[in-house]
């Protein structure tokens, strides 16, 4: 199994990364610019600058909080959830041709989710190697990137970063921080002295849209229904199966 599949199941860091800054600030920065202009992408980046060098947790949060405030006064809902979406780490493409074709092929949604579920299922065993129970386990809450099929949407939860780590424990605030994939979120969480707007969440609910998007070629919108970042215990994500 390769990294490139098993960082899809496990993606995250556990600290502030220059690559990973990099990389988002730069795609957050360009769907501002596409999305909004430049003027608006000014006042939302202030202060950025200096963040991919110092790599300073606090302030890397502090920063964070401060631009999702301006986004939300700056930036009707619409454009704050296309933004966000943009900023997704993205399913590996090349795995999803097979679902495509069978989309084109057959127009059964129901089909390419089992596949979907099958694929997933195939790799908590190779790549992360876990229990016939526990995989069991995971199917039935309706973890997992294929998520779970109702009606003509998409209810995706999560998979939580550290998993292991995750269900053994018993501290809302431990388990939180366990469950969350992005460092600046996770550092936000275990500080507890920043509350950081949910419309950062959409960034990770733009990996289903993705996938969905893919897999039906055509524009979906999607929801997030509930987050780490509201004092839930998981992300759990709405995709609507038809384009508005």
């Amino acid at each position: 199994m390769s990294d490139e599949v098993v960082t899809e199941f496990t993606k995250g860091l556990k600290k502030p990364n220059k690559g990973f800054e990099d990389q988002w600030l730069t795609k957050f920065a360009k769907c501002l610019d596409e999305i909004v202009g430049k003027k608006i992408l000014e006042k939302v980046m202030q202060g950025s600058e200096e963040l991919s060098t110092s790599l300073n947790q606090q302030e890397i949060i502090l920063w964070t909080k401060g631009a999702m405030d301006r986004l939300d006064a700056l930036v009707d809902e619409k454009k704050r959830i296309k933004i966000m979406v943009g900023c997704a780490c993205h399913f590996p493409e090349q795995r999803l041709l097979p679902l495509r074709a069978k989309y084109s092929e057959t127009g059964d949604i129901d089909i390419v989710q089992k596949m979907l579920q099958e694929m997933f299922i195939s790799d908590l065993k190779k790549a992360l190697k876990l229990d016939d129970e526990l995989i069991k386990n995971i199917i039935v809450w309706g973890w997992g990137v294929a998520g779970v099929k109702k009606g003509n949407t998409i209810i995706a939860t999560k998979l939580p970063f550290e998993l292991k780590e995750y269900l053994g424990s018993t501290d809302p605030q431990e388990k939180r921080y366990h469950y969350c994939h992005c460092p600046r979120i996770r550092g936000a969480i275990k500080s507890s002295r920043q509350k950081i707007s949910k419309t950062y969440c959409y960034c990770g609910a733009g990996f289903y849209k993705d996938i969905w998007e893919k897999i039906l070629q055509q524009p979906l919108e999607v929801g997030v229904l509930e987050t780490v970042l509201e004092v839930h215990d998981f992300c759990r994500f709405a995709i609507h199966l038809s384009s508005k």
